[in-house]
């Protein structure tokens, strides 16, 4: 069974050689149908071939290489990878290659799942999530109108806000993508995607979306999401030009 990167099972050693050939085969370094063996890795980064071994198990469970006894080891084509896992998008968008399209169509992502997310909170959130959901629109606006836009502090509260409406969906599969919205939120602030001081329309609908939930209104909260991504969308769109 593969060690997950994040497992307590993973051992420092396992995790750096897994962040370098994961990141190297993401980012184009090692390109598709490039072939090695265990000994290559063992030699390459002075390991064991028991945490090479352990190493190739973790890529084959995320899809971006096989093994086979007359050919060794194989990289796979992007088709083959697990796109939603964590460490895939956290690769992607440390890439200079792939970061602005990977948020992208992690933004594109957000566009279909987050309005309809907030139209089921609206309907279906209990009263702790609503509130909730108030004071991190405060929080989020106070903070952003001080120029914190690319805090920590932001950052947490943003991240809360939106996996808390992907909770308050009640939606099994909309509350299982939430490690991956926090992972485009993550990656726009850490490689300076976003700004100290968020536009203002972004700022008043987070607090509007969270007003519409809190009174029971799926068409606003609807529309109010919808506007929030569309500003992102667009904000992505002006910084790649």
């Amino acid at each position: 069974m593969a060690v997950p990167r994040r497992s307590n099972q993973a051992t420092p050693k396992l995790e750096a050689v897994l962040d370098k050939l994961g990141s190297a085969i993401v980012s184009g370094v090692i390109v598709t149908d490039t072939t090695f063996t265990l000994q290559d890795v063992s030699e390459k980064f002075t390991i064991s071939r028991t945490v090479a071994r352990e190493t190739m198990r973790a890529l084959e469970q995320l899809g971006l290489v096989k093994s086979s006894r007359r050919v060794g080891i194989t990289v796979l084509p992007p088709s083959s990878w697990a796109v939603f896992d964590d460490d895939i998008i956290a690769w992607r968008l440390a890439s200079e290659k792939d970061h602005d399209a990977q948020l992208m169509s992690l933004t594109e992502l957000r566009v279909g799942i987050e309005p309809i997310a907030a139209r089921l909170m609206a309907a279906r959130a209990t009263d702790e999530q609503r509130k909730e959901l108030r004071v991190l629109g405060e929080r989020i606006h106070q903070l952003g109108t001080r120029a914190m836009g690319n805090s920590d502090q932001f950052l947490d509260a943003d991240i809360r806000f939106h996996t808390l409406i992907l909770e308050g969906s009640g939606n099994d599969l909309f509350i299982s993508l939430a490690p991956t919205i926090a992972a485009v939120l993550v990656g726009r602030t850490k490689t300076g995607k976003m700004p100290h001081t968020p536009h203002p329309t972004a700022m008043h609908m987070h607090r509007e979306l969270a007003h519409a939930i809190g009174v029971g209104d799926p068409d606003r909260a609807e529309k109010a999401a919808h506007t929030i991504l569309a500003e992102v969308r667009e904000a992505l769109t002006r910084g790649q030009q």
